[in-house]
This record gives structure tokens, C-alpha cells and sequence, in this order.
């Protein structure tokens, strides 16, 4: 991460119970990326954390690529349709997404992801939002499961250089 003032810090969420969705909304417009970083477990079952942005459910307007590997075999694959950024495990993890510029009204959104988890796999997605819209409201969720009480969920801007 850069040093000094690069991250902001917009807002952050600790579950004070289990959770199967988190929102993080009103998202000002004066950066020029947006970055979150969630940091916990899931409850009692691994799966695909997801993304909606702006309250957009539309599944035709999402689509992922992603690539992993557990340290004894490696994949990857595309999905249309899906609006997969990153793992959900029951042992300790993170997840790390970069929305791109996120403000720019004249293109579609592309998030960076990374997730982490120790002892599992590790792997990264690249997603796409088919939407011009600046970025406004993000939605995290699992399709399974829930994210355990005590995880935590960073939103920050990196201010323009």
C-alpha cells in the first residue's frame, strides 16, 4: 500500500453479527479509484463473494474472469453473467478489490481483485460492470453462507496524484 495520504479512509464495517450482505453508500465522487479491503471468515461454508454496484441486479451486466491456485494445482475460467471479486473461507482470509476509476461517467467500471487465505488458495479476478454510471453504492454479499461476526470491511479513495 502507498505511503501518506494516498489511501483515504471513506468508511469501515465491523460485523457485530453474522452477515450474508454488507452496503457501503452515499460514495463521493472526489477520488479517483475506490479500494476495499474485507478481512474475517465465513461461518460455516466457503463460497463466492459477489459485487453489485449502484443497486444494479442485473446479471447480464456483470461478468468475471479469474485465475487460482492452492499450491498444488492452478485454474481459471470466465464467467458472463457473474458478479464474482473474490473467497469467502472459513479459516482466515482477505480480499482486496480496486474499482477503477469508479467516478468516470463515460466508462465501464473494471474492479482488481485478490483474495488470500492461508493454507487454501489464493487467486485473482478481474470483473466488469457493463454501466457508465459513477459509482455511488457498493454492495458485498455471499451466495452462501454469511461472513462471520468480527469481520471488518475497509472502503477507501486513493486521491488524486
Amino acid at each position: 500500500m502507498a505511503a501518506g495520504a494516498t489511501y483515504v479512509s471513506i468508511a469501515s464495517q465491523t460485523l457485530s453479527s453474522a452477515a450474508s450482505t454488507i452496503t457501503f453508500s452515499s460514495i463521493p465522487a472526489t477520488y479517483t479509484d475506490l479500494i476495499i479491503v474485507q478481512q474475517g471468515t465465513a461461518v460455516t461454508t466457503a463460497a463466492a463473494m459477489q459485487m453489485e454496484l449502484n443497486s444494479d441486479t442485473t446479471a447480464g451486466n456483470y461478468s468475471c474472469t479469474f485465475m487460482y491456485g492452492d499450491g498444488t494445482s492452478a485454474a481459471s475460467g470466465r464467467y458472463t453473467g457473474d458478479k464474482m471479486v473474490g473467497r469467502n473461507y472459513i479459516q482466515q482470509q482477505n480480499n482486496i478489490i480496486q474499482i477503477m476509476n469508479y467516478s468516470n461517467a463515460t466508462t465501464y467500471k473494471t474492479t482488481l481483485s485478490r483474495s488470500n487465505a492461508a493454507g487454501n488458495l489464493v487467486g485473482t479476478i478481474v470483473s466488469l460492470w457493463r454501466n457508465t454510471a459513477a459509482i455511488t453504492n457498493v454492495r458485498l454479499f455471499v451466495g452462501a453462507g454469511n461472513f462471520d461476526t468480527g469481520t471488518t470491511f475497509s472502503l477507501y479513495g486513493i486521491a488524486a496524484a
